[in-house]
């Protein structure tokens, strides 16, 4: 197995209001899916060698930034990214109200209209995932289907 993984991410939400059973399960579906399938590579930092994984995640937003602190597998501080929530305003609004009317649709719409919105909902989705890579571009390396599952992560964690 890679050691360029996740094997740990926990959420601090001791800043934001209490998130709601249905956001407390879908954290954890996210989370367990993140642990089941991600690659995250870390570059070399001037004269030092890159760290080497695998490492824990602690997501969390802080002074309104978005915050990865990485860690290793015994606790030792590894990296610390603090990105601007202002690229991902616009898309996680937009995947909201796309995921509404997905719900939406379900609930009375024919299969067709229901694929439509949902190919729609997997667009803003995937723009989501190419946001976090470009924000992610220097600090670290995660492949396309680790950079979803982390949106779809920071999604919930922005929905409180």
């Amino acid at each position: 197995m890679s050691t360029d993984r996740l094997i740990r991410v926990e959420i601090d939400d001791s800043a934001l209001p209490p998130a709601t059973p249905e956001m407390e399960q879908e954290r954890r579906v996210a989370i367990f899916d993140l642990l089941e399938d991600n690659s995250i590579r870390l570059p070399a930092r001037g004269e030092a060698p890159a760290p080497t994984g695998p490492y824990a995640l602690l997501l969390a937003v802080r002074d309104r930034r978005l915050v990865f602190d990485l860690k290793s597998e015994a606790d030792d501080p590894v990296a610390e990214f603090h990105l601007s929530m202002g690229p991902f305003r616009q898309v996680v609004k937009d995947y909201f109200q796309i995921c509404e009317s997905y719900f939406d649709a379900v609930k009375r719409l024919p299969p067709a209209q229901i694929e439509a919105i949902d190919m729609a909902r997997r667009g803003i989705h995937n723009e989501g995932a190419r946001t976090l890579q470009e924000r992610l571009d220097g600090k670290a390396d995660i492949d396309i289907d680790t950079s979803r599952r982390l949106f779809t992560l920071i999604c919930a964690l922005l929905s409180d």
